[in-house]
């Protein structure tokens, strides 16, 4: 136990530092965050085997996976909070178009991309694993894009859009791989099931939702009987920790596997809480501020699990720039394409794309189970190293695309000693 928390105190200060390296070159914390992960994981600084210096393996990194989801879950939590009932009047049908089709759009264009690979090199790449890498596609992680319109405070129509698309991405990209994920057990196996294709996606995603709308009536109804800050904070806090902790439950249901996605749930509870209590807006920032240290031990794990042995591999790497360049044109083009059929501002048309390049956990989720297919291994390396691209290229790009819109204003001089002194005064008051 001693060495874990000297080892999550040097991940915490080598970030922060990368932090301030990262500022002088105008890169977002995240990256800096994603470079420390890296320099103080299993195949940088922990190859030196020091106790508490680094992580020496990936094992030692998994064995904290539960700082990583529960940091998701504030994630998430903190993602519904864009869906509230104004916002949703404005923008919610342009939200849910979008959503859903640059996420389909760019599954059909990997699926064709390497599918015409097979056929051209069959020995390289199977239809099974082809058509799970264009479902693994239509992943985005909305984890760095949260970070990165925090970190610059952006504001405006593109980013309002943003986060409600990143998070139907969830939904999306679930149904999707499992229809996928199906049909390429089909073709290995010879037989398809319709329960493990629909019934069971659309049952997790039915559960999720319930699992949701209960927990963020419960919190409101329990978060009228506390007025201290602190106390209503903490609530709040348990309430994560609750859904993140259900949601990794599993049951069975007349033979039906049932089961939560983590996104969705902690996302449904806090749009639910958010549209139903006055006061969310104040509670939802405190939230935010709390859980700062904690997301950049996300990010931090995130880079230390990354895979470099990867890199090793030159088949892994043509397959993973071929699956990266169509992945690529097809968030972007399919993004343009239900932009504009909603009529959006030619701005988001434009910028909208880009931003949703990120990819990170849900897509490695995708890959551990899609290691199951005769070439599973490759398909894990392949997701692996467009991963560790995405997450490195990608909070860059997005910050980039935010400010070509407009919604990211240059960075004020004022340090956060000023903004604290006593003399100044709090940015909300209840009454």
């Amino acid at each position: 136990m001693d060495t874990i928390l000297v080892s999550l105190a040097f991940a915490l200060i080598a970030g922060l530092m990368m932090s301030r390296l990262a500022k002088l070159v105008n890169l977002p914390a995240v990256t800096a965050y994603l470079i420390a992960g890296l320099l103080i994981g299993p195949f940088c600084l922990g190859r030196l085997g020091v106790s508490g210096l680094g992580f020496n393996s990936l094992a030692q990194v998994g064995t904290l996976e539960i700082v990583s989801q529960t940091a998701l879950g504030f994630i998430a939590f903190a993602i519904g909070n864009e869906f509230r009932l104004k916002d949703l009047k404005v923008m919610g049908r342009a939200a849910i178009t979008v959503g859903i089709l640059q996420a389909v759009i760019t599954t059909v264009i990997v699926d064709i991309a390497l599918v015409v690979l097979h056929f051209i090199f069959p020995s390289i790449i199977s239809i099974s694993s082809a058509l799970t890498l264009g479902a693994i596609a239509a992943a985005t992680a909305p984890a760095a894009t949260l970070m990165v319109v925090r970190q610059y405070k952006a504001e405006g129509p593109l980013t309002k859009l943003l986060l409600m698309v990143v998070a139907i991405d969830d939904a999306v990209g679930l149904v999707l791989f499992s229809v996928s994920f199906g049909i390429a057990n089909a073709l290995e196996t010879g037989a398809i099931s319709i329960v493990t294709v629909l019934v069971e996606p659309l049952a997790e995603i039915g559960a999720s939702v319930i699992l949701g709308v209960i927990a963020g009536l419960l919190l409101n109804w329990l978060e009228v009987y506390f007025h201290s800050r602190s106390k209503r904070l903490a609530l709040a806090v348990a309430f994560v920790l609750l859904t993140v902790g259900f949601s990794q439950k599993t049951f069975n249901i007349g033979g039906i596997h049932v089961g939560f996605s983590l996104l969705l749930v902690c996302m449904i509870t806090g749009t639910i809480f958010c549209n139903i209590c006055e006061t969310s807006e104040e509670l939802m920032a405190r939230v935010e501020r709390w859980t700062a240290p904690l997301n950049m031990l996300f990010f931090i794990l995130s880079g230390a699990e990354l895979n470099l042995t990867v890199l090793s591999n030159p088949l892994v790497i043509m397959i993973g720039v071929i699956y990266m360049i169509f992945r690529s044109a097809g968030k972007i083009g399919g993004a343009y394409i239900s932009c504009k059929m909603e009529h959006t501002t030619p701005i988001i048309q434009q910028h909208l794309g880009i931003t949703l390049l990120p990819q990170a956990g849900v897509a490695l989720g995708m890959a551990l189970t899609a290691s199951n297919l005769a070439d599973g291994a490759m398909v894990r390396s392949v997701v692996l190293f467009g991963v560790l691209i995405y997450e490195l290229v990608g909070p860059t790009l997005t910050k980039w695309s935010l400010t070509q819109a407009g919604e990211i204003k240059p960075e004020g001089r004022v340090s956060s000693r000023e903004v604290n002194q006593p003399d100044n005064k709090p940015a909300v008051t209840i009454k």
